[in-house]
């Protein structure tokens, strides 16, 4: 998921950025209004955290040019304007919510979470297929070269993600929100664990490997080329 951050406070911003960062998200993260408006409308965002006080062209200001043009990204309000009109002028611009500053970093990540699943369009499809393998999404069922594959909920979760973000390294913080909801904790090692049972399943008894480590930075799952 992509994330830009629009925050002229430099502390505050480094902050958002690093602790969103390590929640496994990826944050660009713009340090005034008119940078911040031009990435918003020039590129892709699954949401916008945009500050309201800006020093050049305040955050209602914003949200409005991309409403009026059409873009419909999430957007979620950081300011210290903490009075009922400035907040009913924001949702009434098109804000998805607003967070008062100071605010509680888990507040904010829970609020960011429950945004991007509700701006998640959904996809109407019943299989994903990767190589030999195929996910039956209504049944949550899957197979490998037409042999039935026994995962439990979880597992099939954690794999329908790696296939859906197929190629992409995703790191442990990453599948630890996606699939179980947490906060990673490094000192816990649920996220290898559950990696190293579903290849027993996937890869072990299969002459081509699907699942992979990227060392340092997670996993992915990709059909590789065996001579590179």
């Amino acid at each position: 998921m992509r994330l830009l951050v629009v925050e002229d406070e430099i502390k505050t911003g480094d902050y958002i950025r690093q602790g969103l960062t390590e929640a496994g998200f990826m944050v660009t993260l713009a340090r005034n209004g008119l940078d911040g408006h031009h990435l918003a409308m020039t590129e892709s965002f699954d949401l916008v955290l945009l500050d309201v006080m800006l020093p050049d062209i305040d955050g209602f200001r914003i949200l409005q040019s991309l409403r009026e043009a059409g873009r419909q990204t999430a957007v979620l309000f950081l300011t210290a304007r903490d009075s009922v009109d400035d907040r009913v002028k924001g949702l009434e611009l098109g804000a998805d919510d607003y967070l008062v500053k100071p605010f509680a970093f888990s507040e904010l990540l829970a609020r960011v979470r429950t945004l991007l699943r509700r701006s998640v369009v959904p996809v109407f499809t019943e299989y994903l297929t990767v190589s030999d393998l195929t996910l039956d999404l209504p049944r949550r069922r899957a197979t490998r070269a037409e042999r039935k594959i026994n995962l439990s909920h979880k597992e099939f979760c954690l794999l329908e993600l790696l296939v859906r973000r197929q190629g992409e390294v995703l790191p442990r913080t990453l599948i630890a929100s996606q699939v179980w909801d947490m906060n990673f904790d490094s000192d816990t090692n649920v996220i290898d664990v559950a990696i190293r049972r579903l290849r027993a399943k996937i890869d072990d008894n299969f002459p081509t490997k699907l699942i992979h480590t990227v060392r340092g930075m997670g996993y992915k799952l990709e059909v590789e080329d065996e001579t590179t």
